[in-house]
């Protein structure tokens, strides 16, 4: 019976690298008599050029088996009759010398009693020749009598310099002049796909007749996209919403500016790792949701959400393993994980899916940036906290009168009003503890009042439905006061002191 290896066992053995050095250690493996080798990766085409080109620099013979052609090489005729796999690998059995043998089908029958047992009976043969067979297939099957025999070599995607040199060809057969940062942007915008993804994405791109136009961006974005339909708990979020679309958290957007370039090439050239991750610890509705979604839109990434209900509704951990594989397999990625806390207050395994998250967390080399927010931050675990999980933890407040006034201004002309029509100032100064969801709200009910009169919004409505209004934190004063308490400590403000600001504002005045 065909068994799935379990992602969390001892064996097989499991090796990640680059493809290159992939490609380089195979030699080094026959040599050692690692005979049985699965490659895990889903491009057949391309892994095949790189093995060929391997074998011929070490010279290794290169035989290949699918189940439509039986086993080829250049010393072997056409035999049909090694279309079967069994009988293909009898005929492994006779071929002497160095050389490597690609199986790209075997995951299919690899379960199959009288296939396992041929495996094993060659094993120890293959070894003493230098001599190994390849397993290349999208999944990994492997039966439980050859879990301990297998050595997996996980294959990536095209890494950075691949996926450079993809489009530099392209670009230079079209004639197209690209500025280095758009260049840059492309080629980050590419990684998570496969070789044949994006030279479709850039056929398609021509296509289109934009020549790779800063918009042609969301068009690779779309084609990550794709890739989460079957996942139960990644949703694609496209974000809609910039850093120009949030009111006030100056703090916030300049460290996010600040590191808009952080996976590039001339981050790493310059010595900087790349982004990790961004706590966000506050209040309700004050802007921790539109950030997340304002960091994939800056950094031009995909934005997945994680379903925290959906994924301890099920087997957690097996669910967080997958979360995490499709997440990177799409990187550079942001990954949003809303309310945090909740997650983990859910974790009936004993804690092994928080710790398996922030092992992942310390330890990923995954251009994978996660965005936590958190509401109830007095429920998390101080390992969560702790230097080295996130680049930087945030405190997002109430928004103070500046913040609240520039939050009203966007509102109002996201409705289709001139800001200038109304003053906002007045309106700002009356609504003091109100959130920025809560000024949306207030927006959105004096246009009601205004709609329901048959006539055009006014400055009354704006102040009578403020004054009508008792925001969530009055009544959650005291909640509030001890958060603001238990972060002082250990978070930054998301806001800029606006304290000094209006000290030098009176100055000046005066």
């Amino acid at each position: 019976m065909t068994t799935p290896i379990r992602t969390g066992g001892n064996y097989p053995v499991r090796y990640h690298w680059h493809m290159d050095e992939v490609l380089a250690r195979i030699p080094h493996m026959l040599a050692a008599r690692y005979s049985l080798l699965y490659a895990l990766s889903p491009e057949e085409e391309r892994v095949e050029r790189g093995i060929e080109r391997m074998c011929a620099q070490n010279g290794l013979a290169c035989y290949r088996w699918r189940h439509t052609t039986g086993l080829r090489g250049d010393d072997l005729a056409d035999e049909p009759a090694t279309r079967d796999p069994v009988a293909a690998l009898e005929r492994v059995s006779r071929i002497q010398g160095p050389a490597l043998f690609v199986f790209e089908d075997l995951h299919a029958c690899i379960g199959d009693a009288t296939v396992t047992r041929r495996l094993r009976d060659l094993e120890p043969d293959l070894g003493a020749r230098r001599q190994a067979v390849l397993v290349l297939a999208p999944t990994l099957v492997i039966p439980q009598e050859l879990e301990k025999d297998f050595a997996v070599l996980d294959v990536p995607l095209p890494a950075r310099k691949e996926v450079a040199r993809v489009l530099a060809v392209l670009l230079q057969s079209q004639k197209i002049d690209l500025r280095p940062d758009l260049f840059d942007a492309f080629v980050t915008a590419s990684l998570g796909l496969t070789e044949k993804e994006i030279k479709r994405a850039y056929a398609r791109l021509l296509v289109d007749g934009n020549r790779f136009a800063p918009t042609d961006l969301a068009l690779l974005i779309d084609e990550k996209a794709r890739l989460l339909r079957k996942s139960r708990f990644l949703e694609f979020i496209r974000p809609e919403v910039g850093t120009a679309d949030i009111g006030g958290l100056g703090n916030l957007k300049d460290w996010l500016r600040q590191r808009q370039a952080g996976f590039s090439d001339r981050a790493r050239d310059f010595g900087l790792p790349e982004p990790k991750g961004l706590f966000l610890l506050g209040v309700q509705g004050c802007g921790k949701s539109l950030s997340a979604k304002a960091v994939a839109d800056l950094w031009r990434v995909p934005l997945l959400r994680l379903d925290v209900a959906a994924l301890f509704a099920g087997r957690a951990e097996e669910g967080l393993r997958d979360t995490i594989r499709i997440a990177e397999s799409i990187a550079p990625a942001v990954l949003w994980i809303d309310e945090i806390e909740k997650a983990f207050l859910q974790d009936q395994g004993g804690g092994r899916v928080f710790g398996a998250f922030l092992t992942w967390m310390q330890e990923k080399t995954k251009p994978v940036f996660v965005v936590a927010t958190a509401n109830e931050v007095r429920a998390l675990p101080p390992e969560l906290l702790r230097k080295g999980r996130f680049d930087e933890i945030f405190f997002v407040d109430l928004p103070n009168i500046h913040e609240r006034l520039e939050i009203l201004d966007i509102h109002v002309r996201r409705r289709g009003r001139d800001p200038e029509q109304f003053d906002l100032l007045q309106i700002a100064e009356e609504t003091d503890k109100f959130s920025g969801a809560e000024l949306e709200q207030l927006i959105v009910a004096a246009m009601f009042v205004a709609f329901s009169a048959e006539r055009e919004l006014r400055q009354d409505d704006l102040a009578r439905v403020a004054r009508d209004s008792i925001p969530l934190a009055v009544t959650m004063d005291d909640r509030l006061k001890e958060l603001r308490d238990w972060v002082r400590p250990r978070a930054r403000p998301a806001s800029v002191d606006t304290r000094r600001i209006s000290f030098f504002a009176d100055w000046e005045a005066s």
